[in-house]
């Protein structure tokens, strides 16, 4: 079987602002399709499955605003399935392992209360496409934060178990968490022209966020300051590459394939 090569892309400054986003998406996404048929009961079965279709579909809307952007022959297709693993600009937070429940929902809290804020204000960003995106994600990240919220209040405030669990997972996940806001000279210049918004504006509020909701559900936010990165730049934990494994195999097999 002939192997199939990756592609190239045209890094421009938005660009990679696009993928860095659509990355985050995609990725997240997988990883919640993950426990299709698999999760506690059924209601959740649905609702992660369609978290993680609202998360594919922001993705796709973002590959496509880059591949307009970068205006060569990639679409959302290429851009998603045959990039190497050095190429995704997602957060080291959304690759991470699913383990368990709490893992997974503190996983998506941290990311949601993020992505909320996040796309409300850039709704009022110059770029007309980014900021329609904006509109679109917003309204899914509300309700993907509602559902992550309720969860964490139910495992904190639950059995010794749940709460021990989530616990644990809040300290697992934090050290994760700080790359959320971190940018470089690239995406500072987008933030001057008032193209995509600093996601350090919204930190505080953020924190607020996990403030609010943690002492609800009488868990304990960690107080390190340090922090993982990596993943903004290309470097990525070993979970990232299993994973694309299995999110690339089809369209390696069978390039170019369509239903």
């Amino acid at each position: 079987m002939m192997a199939v090569a990756n592609i190239q892309v045209s890094e421009t400054p938005l660009v990679l602002y696009a993928l860095r986003r659509a990355d985050d998406a995609l990725i997240l996404g997988h990883r919640l399709s993950e426990w299709c048929g698999h999760a506690p009961m059924l209601e959740e079965d649905m609702a992660l499955s369609n978290i993680a279709l609202d998360l594919i579909g922001q993705a796709r809307e973002l590959y496509s605003y880059a591949a307009k952007v970068e205006g060569k022959d990639n679409d959302e297709d290429k851009l998603a399935y045959l990039r190497d693993v050095r190429q995704y600009r997602n957060l080291l937070l959304v690759e991470q392992p699913n383990g368990d429940f709490a893992q997974t929902l503190v996983r998506q809290f941290f990311y949601s209360a993020f992505a909320d804020l996040y796309w409300r204000a850039m709704m009022n960003s110059r770029d007309a496409t980014l900021a329609a995106i904006a509109a679109k994600s917003e309204k899914e990240s509300a309700y993907h934060l509602r559902h992550a919220s309720e969860w964490i209040i139910r495992l904190g405030d639950g059995t010794d178990e749940s709460h021990a669990r989530a616990q644990a997972a809040i300290d697992h996940l934090w050290a994760f968490t700080g790359e959320m806001f971190t940018v470089d000279d690239g995406e500072r210049a987008l933030i001057h022209a008032d193209i995509v918004i600093d996601p350090g504006s919204v930190r505080g509020r953020w924190l607020t966020t996990l403030s609010d909701v943690t002492r609800e559900a009488t868990l304990k936010l960690p107080q390190n300051d340090w922090m993982q990165q990596g993943g903004r730049a290309g470097r990525h934990s070993e979970h990232l590459g299993h994973l694309l494994s299995e999110l690339q195999s089809m369209q390696r097999t069978f390039p170019g394939l369509t239903w």
